[in-house]
């Protein structure tokens, strides 16, 4: 239940916001918008208002606006988006990652304002667990110290996962100090692709930040995660590393995860996430935004239109493209489950 909920949360927000990007910018620039959708397949709500229908469909996993004349085959007005000027078509466009980007700064922000800077502590002490896993099963709890694990003492949170190390499947001793008394917990830790693992988070500690010191490191994290996730990207590409791909089925099994931890980690996942999905969408690729980028930048410094035909190939390839990635992508998802 609660990795269905924190799914459509985030899934929702990010959608939502590089959706309203699109909506408002084309709003602006005088075009007609047909719908505004969040979520694909049937309609479960619908709203109309005025020459916009707004409705939200049963797949919370994408949206779309439905822009008058985005192609010359379509029945074109002044109103049409075929018939906008280059920058006008370019800011519409682009809006869906820019806005993206300004929410993972307001998510950020609110964070910094509301809680502070979070710096993960080197103490032992349990910050969060996941259900079901160990650590919860032993009835261990948040703010817990580990003090040993089978008798080797631990002063740092680092050390629990090297004292852990080849205990996978076998009952591990651990001496745990829970408001100024000791007592011995048995666990049985799993192993979870390369690390043992029994389901536990650090602590955290809290700097208070001002107004201003809030927005800037914001915009400082914001920066420095696009910088880290083009710069990654850049390396999977070229090959220079290795790189791991999650679809849906991937990002909700986090979702979930990171759910348990609490809300504040949430929003600062939804925040990454939404710098991904800006990202992504700038990609120079057919059917994504950055593909119709190109398209409108080659068409202004050539002053032709691309004649529909090529366009209509050039999106064909770009679905393939996609339902390919995606078939892939979550085929991965449900084997690293199984």
């Amino acid at each position: 239940m609660i990795t269905a909920l924190a799914t459509i949360f985030v899934f929702g927000l990010i959608v939502f916001i590089h959706e309203l990007g699109h909506f408002i910018t084309a709003k602006l620039s005088g075009m007609q918008v047909d719908e505004f959708a969040i979520g694909f397949g049937p309609v479960l709500v619908k709203v109309q208002y005025g020459e916009t229908l707004y409705s939200i469909r049963c797949i919370p996993l994408g949206g779309f606006n439905r822009i008058a004349g985005m192609t010359p085959d379509e029945d074109l007005n002044e109103r049409s988006f075929y018939n906008k000027k280059a920058y006008q078509k370019f800011i519409v466009i682009s809006a869906g990652a820019i806005f993206n980007f300004i929410l993972a700064i307001v998510i950020f922000f609110s964070i910094n304002v509301t809680v502070g800077t979070l710096t993960m502590s080197d103490k032992p002490i349990i910050g969060g667990l996941v259900r079901g896993e160990p650590a919860a099963v032993a009835n261990l709890q948040e703010g817990d110290t580990i003090v040993s694990i089978d008798n080797h003492p631990i002063t740092k949170w680092n050390e629990i996962s090297t004292h852990l190390q080849g205990t996978a499947g076998h009952a591990v001793a651990m001496v745990i100090s829970r408001d100024g008394n000791e007592f011995e917990a048995t666990i049985v830790p799993k192993q979870e692709q390369d690390a043992v693992r029994i389901g536990v988070y650090p602590s955290y500690d809290k700097t208070p930040l001002s107004i201003s010191e809030s927005i800037t490191k914001a915009i400082d994290r914001t920066v420095l995660v696009i910088h880290s996730m083009i710069d990654g990207l850049w390396n999977m590409i070229t090959g220079a590393e290795k790189g791991e791909l999650s679809g849906p089925v991937g990002i909700s099994q986090m979702a979930g995860s990171i759910a348990q931890q609490g809300f504040i980690p949430l929003l600062a996942f939804a925040a990454l996430l939404s710098i991904n999905l800006g990202i992504i969408n700038l990609l120079p690729l057919p059917v994504l935004d950055g593909g119709h980028l190109v398209i409108i930048l080659v068409e202004a410094l050539t002053r032709r239109k691309l004649p529909a035909k090529a366009l209509m190939y050039i999106q064909m390839a770009g679905v393939v493209l996609m339902i390919t990635l995606f078939v892939y992508v979550t085929t991965k998802d449900i084997i690293r489950l199984l």
